[in-house]
């Protein structure tokens, strides 16, 4: 038997002890890192500071609370569509809601248009602008806002004849507050 040039590495051999020890080690740290936590995540930017703060914790008015100048003559009203946020740049969320009155069969016209808080604090939602007004017999398909830009697919009737239930038009438009109003032009691939 040939014998090693290596040193004897006895120690290198676990037993039980060394077992224990690195078990309690691996407990320690544990605790240590259960102890330590970040702070806590936030949705504001700190650098913004304490006035915009509140503005990013309010949420966005609620469609249901609204009352919409539609006329629904012995029927509820119906908000299918609805989309939130920042449209002016004040901090603060707006909702846009579509609304139709509930029709028993059928395409009902909707009306598109933007909410913000009530005045005064009182609870609700109030129509401060209409994009699309009931009277344009269109039907809103889809529905966004990003970037304070409100995005709408708008389904319509090319002639009369074309039965209430099937919409052969499509567009999709775009609205952006602009100088005191909502600017409605087509809408652009970003």
């Amino acid at each position: 038997m040939q014998t090693s040039d290596l040193p004897d590495l006895a120690h290198t051999h676990a037993r039980p002890t060394h077992w224990l020890a690195t078990a309690a080690a691996m407990a320690g740290v544990i605790a240590l890192a259960g102890l330590v936590q970040p702070d806590a995540a936030t949705a504001t930017d700190p650098a913004a500071g304490p006035a915009n703060a509140h503005a990013a914790a309010a949420p966005a008015p609620d469609a249901a609370t609204a009352a919409y100048p539609l006329t629904c003559t012995g029927v509820p009203t119906a908000v299918p569509k609805t989309a939130t946020g920042d449209l002016d740049g004040d901090g603060r969320p707006e909702t846009v809601a579509a609304a139709h009155c509930r029709a028993g069969s059928g395409t009902p016209p909707h009306g598109l248009y933007v909410l913000t808080h009530a005045k005064g604090g009182t609870k609700g939602a109030r129509v401060v602008a209409t994009l699309v007004a009931p009277a344009d017999a269109l039907s809103v398909g889809g529905l966004a806002v990003r970037d304070g830009i409100v995005t709408a697919t708008l389904l319509g009737y090319s002639s009369p004849d074309v039965p209430r239930c099937c919409p052969d038009k499509q567009e999709t438009v775009e609205w952006r507050w602009t100088g005191g109003t909502f600017l409605r032009t087509t809408a652009t691939d970003r």
